[in-house]
């Protein structure tokens, strides 16, 4: 493959990685549905976050909650930054880091540029996270700004505004957890060192762990219960206009 020591379990382990990593939310929409999955479920609660918003007389709160993520995505993409830096010193390390890792852990690796790949997608892993968290700090910036501009409701285009905020908001905390996934795959990556059996035990582990998060746990199952709560009330359910389906950005 493109000239690299890699074995044929090498070769399947990395596609099934590549498959896993980069098409996680289209796979998992297809296989579990549309409905009951934590990401759609938080999409319907923040655009009916985003129309209360809008009719409220003080957006305080609402400013106050938004940096707090903010301030949660900065800590993350800071965090990623260090892995980064620490994956990339490895990488530009030479011969010195290939033995002094190989000193340290039971690594199965041919050669030292079989060594360098794996820690190169390590390291693709964390910036790829890197850059969903820089995005999702500019967009939640973005709605900030939204949420200091609302219209007082007497000027009757709360119900407008507030679901444009919403298409707003959702893909900025859509690409939020995107970062966070990132570290679940990051991990798994980085057990490639270790053979590509469990290169792929890993990779099948992450997937498996977020499906479960996301359809399967008391937290799914609650906000699952909180959507219906929203969809079925009479109050909530007449404010809402009759816009487009609400969407998940794709996020691998």
């Amino acid at each position: 493959m493109l000239g690299l020591p890699l074995s044929p379990l090498d070769t399947v382990a990395l596609a099934i990685f590549a498959v896993a990593w980069l098409a996680y939310e289209p796979l998992v929409k297809a296989a579990l549905g549309r409905r009951h999955m934590i990401n759609l479920d938080m999409a319907v609660i923040r655009s009916g976050w985003m129309r209360a918003m809008a009719r409220r007389e003080s957006r305080l709160m609402d400013s106050q909650l938004l940096g707090h993520t903010i301030n949660s995505a900065s800590f993350f993409a800071s965090s990623n930054l260090i892995l980064i830096a620490g994956a990339a010193g490895v990488l530009f390390g030479g011969e010195s880091a290939f033995r002094s890792a190989s000193s340290l852990i039971v690594i199965e690796t041919s050669t030292r540029l079989l060594f360098e790949v794996q820690v190169a997608l390590v390291l693709v892993t964390l910036a790829r996270g890197l850059l969903d968290f820089i995005w999702a700090i500019r967009q939640l910036n973005y709605t900030i700004a939204v949420i200091g501009a609302a219209p007082d409701e007497a000027a009757g285009v709360a119900q407008v505004y507030g679901a444009a905020a919403g298409r707003l908001l959702n893909p900025a905390l859509s690409a939020f957890n995107a970062g966070v996934r990132g570290y679940y795959f990051a991990l798994a990556a980085a057990s490639w060192v270790f053979g590509s059996t469990t290169f792929i035990i890993a990779t099948l582990a992450a997937v498996a762990v977020l499906v479960w998060r996301q359809r399967a746990s008391a937290a799914a199952r609650a906000i699952a219960e909180i959507r219906e709560v929203l969809e079925t009330t009479p109050a909530v359910a007449a404010s809402r206009p009759p816009a487009r389906p609400i969407e998940e950005t794709p996020q691998a």
